[in-house]
């Protein structure tokens, strides 16, 4: 089917599919290094919406010519030409998704990890019904969209969903000093020269937002002095892990396992995700084969939703650290993509006695905290909630702002979504004089359905939080306030790092893209020569307010969430009651919470780790002022093929 627009001529292709469950088996508890696992509660996991599956899927896959790749295509000549199209062969489209096709073999062969290609990219629109775990829609109820992982092998599933429960864990941790932070620096086998003076020296420099990008492979090293890779995150140096939870989307467990320092590789680890069916037990599947793995299942009861919260908790026998972030847990995400990570102090552990309530920071990120955990509704992350309420998180300058599935009325709409953003700007942000002069900057990496027009929702209710500044509010009838959204074009993906690939989690889709064209004006091009991250294209999530110059910005936020209302919420009834599909969290930086005296922030104009000169320069990792599309440019839509121009690795994108 071709499709004519302002935005160049589309084709779309696509084929069926649908799925099945799969029993889970249960999983035997067994023993960890340096302990016996502790009892697991069971704990009730609802599948709901069984019903029959109807699902629209576009499957991509890399061309290799290595003979383990051969046999999943056919060569195709492509007419008109001299050069080679291949096309994949539909019998392995469910099994092993496709991905940028080779348009001229006598290119060198781009060499690429085997873990890099483990996992799927595709789409699938789903019923209201569907809950088979790959929560990617195109629907008009405005839902977000990522790459999903899926294995290429199905094998039998030996896993029950059962949450692995901290009994005494806290005993044993934050035994340490209170005061301390870091670790002091010593050197094991793995360390490069001088990587703990750097780690050392990189938290110590990073203060005080403590919001990091993830490295880069294929950048200049000097953008890469000031980043984090997961390893360095898990690095002991950082403190002595007793247990973690890891909340993610997407996850490869047997890379995750990996990246934790082998004498941390036997700590409990619990992995808390929304998958369902046979997602979910392909994941079980996949944790099976290591004893101190445990899976929680978040509960999605709302069609659509996705579980695309990034956080880790990191418990250590020194104290208690939360990092909230981007990038799934799989290897590409780490590898050649712009990630956000915010990292916070090490929390020392409250005296023996002190009420429960102590330890709260100015920020009240303590008890927004134990309230998104409790959100869940179990019982191992009660456990955590447990765990939470004896540190001291006194020292944290950012607000929590998360978004849970629900229906929220009364007090509790204010608790979520982007109420929750529109109240704490209300409360702590600073006005700034000519307001409506300052723009608006939302940067993403998928989009939902905003509605016929831009009063539906963007322009409506999600721009009335983002304009809020201090007290004096003003309707939005009073505001002539622009709205920068920044979003790659194809150019940008063709000529990235990972080249085509890179849109695979970039996934606007044809469906979503045709009914929203009015949209499009809004775009601008990504662009990050400030953090040396132009071709590295963004999985990261950002929104901010700057100044008509865009030397200063009255706040920053970083988060899991997209341009979605089922990531931020959609008022209901007569905007009495926000409903929100999905989990997602982020931190916010507002200048009053770090006490310079300053209303705003200053822009930083490099992202390049050093000492800033002004006490309150944020570091923003794209380049300031956003540039407009230009009238050849279009925004990369992840479900129709790109074979005009090849890519950075002389491929094509041909989505089958």
């Amino acid at each position: 089917m071709s499709l004519e627009s302002q935005h160049g001529k589309w084709t779309l292709s696509s084929s069926s599919d649908e799925e099945t469950d799969k029993p889970a088996e249960k999983k035997n508890i067994t023993s960890h290094k340096g302990g016996t696992v502790p009892a697991i509660k069971k704990e009730a996991v609802s599948d709901s919406d069984k019903t029959d599956i109807d699902e629209e899927i576009v499957a991509f896959q890399t061309v290799n010519k290595s003979p383990s790749h051969s046999h999943h295509l056919k060569p195709v000549k492509k007419k008109g030409s001299s050069r080679d199209s291949v096309s994949p062969s539909s019998s392995s489209c469910h099994t092993s998704p496709r991905g940028p096709l080779k348009k001229d073999q006598s290119h060198k062969q781009h060499s690429i990890g085997s873990e890099a290609r483990k996992f799927a990219l595709s789409e699938k629109r789903k019923r209201l019904s569907d809950d088979s775990g790959w929560c990617v829609s195109s629907s008009d109820e405005g839902s977000d969209t990522e790459v999903k992982c899926k294995q290429e092998e199905q094998k039998p599933v030996k896993a029950e969903s059962h949450c692995l429960k901290p009994k005494d864990i806290s005993a044993k941790a934050g035994r340490g000093s209170p005061s301390v932070h870091l670790k002091s620096p010593k050197k094991h086998a793995s360390d490069s020269k001088n990587e703990d003076l750097d780690m050392w020296d990189l938290l110590k420099r990073g203060e005080p937002f403590r919001f990091y990008l993830t490295k880069v492979t294929g950048i200049t090293a000097k953008y890469n002095t000031g980043a984090f890779h997961i390893k360095d995150i898990l690095s002991p140096l950082f403190g002595t892990l007793v247990s973690s939870v890891q909340f993610n989307y997407c996850i490869d467990v047997e890379w995750l396992v990996k990246q934790y320092p082998k004498e941390f590789r036997s700590k409990p680890l619990l992995i808390v995700h929304g998958e369902k069916r046979e997602s979910k037990a392909r994941l079980h599947e996949a944790a099976h084969p290591y004893e101190h793995v445990r899976l929680c299942q978040a509960k999605l009861d709302i069609a659509y939703g996705t579980h695309h919260t990034k956080m880790m908790l990191l418990l250590y026998e020194e104290g208690f650290r939360v990092v909230i972030h981007t990038a799934n847990l799989i290897f590409d995400d780490w590898h050649q993509k712009t990630q956000g990570i915010w990292m916070s102090p090490l929390y020392p552990r409250l005296p023996k006695g002190t009420p429960a309530a102590d330890g709260e920071s100015e920020t009240n990120f303590k008890q927004d905290l134990i309230d998104y955990l409790t959100s869940y509704q179990s019982t191992t992350l009660k456990e955590w909630v447990t765990i939470i309420k004896e540190y001291d998180l006194s020292e944290t300058r950012v607000f929590l702002i998360g978004s849970t599935p629900g229906r929220y009325v009364g007090k509790d709409k204010n608790k979520w979504g982007h109420l929750k953003l529109r109240k704490i700007l209300s409360e702590h942000a600073s006005s700034v004089a000519s307001s409506d002069t300052w723009r608006l900057i939302g940067q993403f990496s998928s989009i939902g359905s905003m509605g016929a027009d831009k009063s539906k929702w963007l322009c409506a209710e999600f721009m009335e939080s983002l304009v809020t500044l201090g007290k004096q509010y003003k309707s939005l009838a009073n505001h002539q306030t622009a709205f920068h959204l920044i979003y790659p074009t194809v150019d940008n993906v063709r000529t990235s790092l990972e080249g085509y690939p890179a849109g695979g989690s970039l996934p606007y889709s044809i469906q979503t893209a045709q009914k929203q064209l009015w949209l499009h004006s809004f775009f601008h091009k990504w662009s990050a020569d400030a953090s040396g991250r132009t071709r590295a294209m963004p999985h990261i999530k950002t929104y901010m307010r700057a100044s008509p110059d865009f030397q200063e910005i009255a706040w920053f936020l970083v988060t899991s969430a997209n341009l979605s209302k089922a990531a931020w919420g959609a008022l209901e009834k007569n905007n009495t009651q926000l409903m929100i599909r999905s989990y997602e969290l982020g931190v916010l930086f507002v200048p009053s919470a770090f006490k310079s005296g300053a209303d705003v922030f200053k822009v930083q104009q490099t992202h390049l780790l050093k000492h800033a000169s002004g006490a309150l320069s944020f570091p923003v990792p794209f380049d300031l002022p956003p540039e407009h599309y230009g009238s050849k440019d279009r925004p990369w839509i992840w479900n129709i093929p790109y074979t005009r121009a090849p890519d950075t690795h002389g491929n094509m994108w041909v989505p089958s």
